[in-house]
């Protein structure tokens, strides 16, 4: 009984976030902040940490959120924001619109690739919002348009925001970013494939029609799974949806020429004006390229200008801030110096990153929390328990279930980051104490935190945002749940037998 009433209290953390987030609907900067004092008091009254060591593994959490996800999210938000304050991020959109008048097409142009690319840079709901918004515009009718759009942003969000899922993954595990990347992209190869095909079947439900553009979803998701399992091999978990999304873009791009010439409007931008629009997301991609591991010399200069601190005491607690690799200040950068192309003065800028501070104050506590949070849990031994009795009660069978954690984490929060802070360490010691591949089995975590990701209250509100559907969230709720289900049991059915067949795990 006691074992009981203690795996129910080192849960309670979690099951607080779930219904604050998900059933009350309270503000995600309220919960997280509620579920962090709760953390602390259980961490506290049950004897697990003193009160220094508490606070200061909170401290600890919380420096990480902020130097590790919040930077990262500030700059991307400040590229798109200086890039659409610009007009420029129009230019981008309306180039897209005149590839093809079909909308099963436009779709996977519009959502799948142009949205990944987005997703790459900036992630935060945008990558769900601005495709659904323009999909409005081709007749596609609001509802649709946005479970489209969720659907979308599944398989394509790994990587998001210049890798920050995986590369915060790694940070918490301990584990190789560059490795965890690989696993990552082979475990979301199949769904790659498979979600073009849905995202078609959603515009028009005839497996008759789809057989007649069959070429286009296969190569868009071949293109994108293949380019970012290979980026992820070369370059580490920077890079694969950036490269990937623009790969897929221009393979589209070039097939819908090839196949339907007749439907292709005249192009209304010149070379010149599409170069402007996407001039900081193309130094994005050159910055994070060249201080890539692919050319080590520049990397490992440019990685021997770091902060090192320690705040929670302990061997391997210690926390290295490499600021000039930073995906964030290579982001800030890009967007100073492409914002100067675009005619956006520094003064302007300035404007830009103080309006878009003001609007992301509050994901930056909640950001900042939820890693509070989840350090916590770690260091006072929650994780740890709620690990072994979670193996405990499903034995060998658990790396099938494993990708549902992932998602009730991203589902919870809003966010494959937060749901790899909260989980990732969980799955660690899950594959310890079962003696499987520790790669495989904490990827599968970010692999079921993109199913998770489509269901949850803040994405579903972005998308209606996105199409002016406030106070529809149900029906979108509804409509999306079936095709979050069959992505999930695809994920946690797949990635079990390949376990299974390549030794990652065992029975």
């Amino acid at each position: 009984m006691n074992s009981l009433i203690q795996l129910f209290l080192d849960l309670l953390p979690i099951i607080w976030l779930i219904i604050s987030l998900g059933v009350f609907k309270m503000p995600a900067v309220r919960a997280t902040s509620i579920g962090l004092a709760l953390t602390v008091l259980l961490s506290i009254l049950g004897g697990k940490l003193t009160v220094t060591k508490t606070f200061l593994g909170a401290l600890d959490g919380a420096i990480m959120g902020l130097i590790v996800i919040s930077y990262v999210v500030v700059a991307a938000l400040f590229a798109y924001n200086s890039a659409s304050y610009s007009g420029n991020m129009r230019v981008i959109q309306n180039a897209l619109s005149h590839v093809s008048t079909d909308p099963r097409i436009l779709v996977l142009l519009v959502c799948w690739a142009f949205g990944a690319f987005l997703e790459s840079v900036a992630g935060f709901g945008i990558a769900v919002a601005i495709p659904a918004g323009i999909l409005i515009s081709f007749n596609i009718k609001p509802i649709k348009a946005s479970v489209i759009s969720l659907l979308a942003n599944t398989a394509t969000t790994s990587f998001g925001a210049v890798g920050l899922p995986v590369i915060t993954l790694a940070d918490v595990t301990k584990l190789n970013s560059q490795t965890l990347a690989i696993f990552v992209s082979l475990q979301l190869l199949l769904l790659c494939i498979l979600v073009p095909f849905l995202l078609v079947l959603l515009v028009d439900s005839s497996f008759k029609e789809l057989k007649k553009i069959w070429y286009y979803p296969l190569t868009a998701g071949l293109v994108y799974g293949i380019v970012q399992l290979v980026v992820s091999y070369l370059l580490g978990p920077e890079l694969p949806t950036i490269v990937a999304s623009l790969a897929t873009l221009i393979a589209l791009i070039m097939l819908a020429q090839r196949k339907n010439k007749s439907s292709v409007k005249q192009e209304k931008h010149t070379l010149t004006e599409i170069a402007v629009a996407t001039a900081p997301f193309i130094l994005i991609f050159s910055l994070v390229l060249v201080t890539s591991p692919l050319f080590p010399q520049i990397n490992n200069f440019l990685n021997n200008f770091q902060i090192s601190f320690q705040i929670y005491p302990g061997q391997d607690n210690g926390q290295t801030f490499s600021y000039l690799v930073s995906p964030g200040t290579i982001i800030l950068l890009s967007a100073i110096i492409g914002g100067l192309v675009q005619k956006v003065s520094l003064q302007e800028q300035l404007k830009i990153l103080i309006l878009t501070l003001k609007s992301v104050w509050k994901t930056i506590i909640t950001v900042c929390a939820i890693v509070a949070l989840a350090k916590v849990m770690d260091y006072s031994g929650m994780t740890t328990t709620l690990a072994t009795s979670l193996v405990k009660g499903l034995g060998p069978i658990y790396p099938l279930f494993a990708p549902i954690i992932g998602a009730i984490g991203s589902f919870a929060t809003g966010s494959n980051t937060s749901s790899n802070v909260l989980f990732g360490d969980l799955q660690l010691s899950a594959a310890k104490n079962l003696g499987v591949n520790k790669y495989w089995l904490v990827a599968s975590n970010m692999a079921g935190s993109t199913a998770g990701n489509m269901l949850s209250p803040q994405s579903i509100a972005v998308a209606t945002t996105g199409v002016k559907l406030e106070g529809k969230e149900g029906i979108i709720l509804k409509d999306a749940l079936k095709w979050a289900g069959l992505y999930l049991g695809v994920i946690c059915i797949f990635l079990y037998l390949i376990g299974l067949i390549f030794g990652m795990i065992r029975l």
